[in-house]
């Protein structure tokens, strides 16, 4: 299993580092992580795209007789990232497949991965939704804490299976605040997430903008009403 505790740090730091500045991160380059993490991106593919579009940047600026516009946010890299992959697959075509990673080796320790489910039910426990979200969250903090307990008696077999039902349970309580959420506030968040974009849109598919909209939206949504994000990407390295 790909160590979760990395990917957003090592991404962040690249770009910062490449950047030459401390900028941090916003709402809508952390939902284009998002979506590459979803979408099975190799940390490397990532941080190798990074490095290509930067290179570029670099050679650019050395060459213009005024002062280069500085980049501001990570989608700028989204085109040469999306090259890194196609770059990656043909390199590996033949290639035989890696060996999974085992629990121990990435950190996913039957103690902490139940502490990290009970924390979350309890923070869904005390967030204030309206219905039908209120339901769904009793729902859900109940199966996080069977989740808990089953650990405990009987050790994880497959992370990779816990953290689908964990996806499964987030997508299931998203749901739920999105349809209570106030059409205002919707619209607001869309169109946010529609001018941050703005600049990108040469630089990005279609499909990946559509994911990166929806990443941004599920971010905002949960965040605004204190809800944890389920899946063991979140699960703190501490």
């Amino acid at each position: 299993m790909q160590n979760y505790f990395n990917y957003f740090t090592e991404i962040e730091e690249r770009f910062q580092q490449r950047r030459g500045s401390l900028l941090m991160l916003s709402t809508l380059d952390w939902a284009l992580i998002e979506t590459w993490r979803e979408a099975g991106v190799p940390l490397e593919a990532v941080l190798r795209g990074i490095d290509n579009a930067f290179d570029k940047y670099d050679a650019k600026a050395l060459r213009a007789t005024t002062r280069t516009r500085k980049v501001n946010g990570l989608a700028w890299c989204a085109q040469s990232v999306m090259e890194a992959v196609e770059q990656a697959v043909e390199a590996s075509i033949g290639a035989a497949p890696a060996a999974s990673a085992q629990a121990a080796e990435s950190g996913f320790e039957t103690e902490r991965v139940g502490r990290y489910l009970e924390d979350n039910a309890a923070a869904i426990e005390s967030a204030k939704l309206t219905p039908p979200a209120d339901a769904m969250a009793t729902e859900i903090a109940v199966r996080l804490r069977a989740l808990a307990t089953g650990l405990r008696v009987e050790h994880v077999h497959s992370l990779e299976e816990l953290d689908r039902t964990l996806s499964v349970l987030e997508e299931k309580i998203f749901a739920a605040v999105m349809t209570a959420a106030p059409e205002k506030e919707l619209v607001a968040l869309r169109e946010q997430a529609a001018r941050e974009l703005a600049p990108y849109r040469g630089k990005m598919q279609a499909v990946q903008i559509k994911q990166v909209q929806q990443q941004f939206l599920q971010k905002r949504l949960l965040e605004a009403r204190k809800l944890p994000r389920l899946s063991l990407f979140y699960m703190s390295h501490g």
